[in-house]
């Protein structure tokens, strides 16, 4: 019971989320707020692809990006009065109010790596749901001025991508 529970809790954030989730956002999502155990999670995700009530919408990326199907909806709308109505409300709480963050932290991504010269390397990018919308890798000198361009990449990647969207294409 306990197994379907799971089942019907993804597919219920997924539902809420309105938008596919990257694997790793839904775990992390799932396991700090204590909705279920990380081998749970995993466990449901696995035998929920193999079924066919999620699907991996990015099979090309490295990472997967797990969104609802059809049949997926349709078992949530026959049951998802299982889900216990205050875990409900607890998802449905914390989606309304991080909604945005989880948004940027799958569509603003951002990494950094030291060079065999020792300079450092930041890599940017835009991920929309059907496609890259931008991907940029600047070249610094320390390891903290990466850091602090990797951090800011979030809040300052729409103005960043809307400045050379005007400055370059129109």
């Amino acid at each position: 019971m306990q197994n379907q529970i799971n089942k019907l809790t993804i597919l219920y954030i997924l539902d809420q989320m309105g938008t596919p989730l990257l694997e790793n956002i839904l775990v992390t999502m799932i396991v700090d707020n204590n909705w279920m155990s990380f081998m749970d999670c995993k466990l449901a995700l696995s035998e929920m692809l193999n079924v066919g009530l999620i699907i991996n919408v990015a099979p090309t990326k490295a990472e997967p990006k797990i969104a609802i199907t059809m049949s997926g909806r349709e078992g949530l709308d026959g049951y998802y009065t299982t889900i216990p109505i205050s875990l409900r409300e607890d998802i449905a709480s914390h989606i309304k109010k991080n909604r945005v963050y989880y948004k940027k932290q799958q569509e603003y991504i951002a990494d950094y790596y030291k060079n065999k010269d020792g300079t450092y390397t930041v890599s940017m990018k835009i991920d929309s749901s059907s496609c890259t919308l931008m991907d940029l890798k600047i070249i610094v000198q320390t390891r903290s001025t990466a850091k602090r361009i990797y951090k800011s990449w979030q809040d300052k990647a729409p103005i960043i991508y809307e400045n050379i969207h005007e400055n370059l294409i129109e």
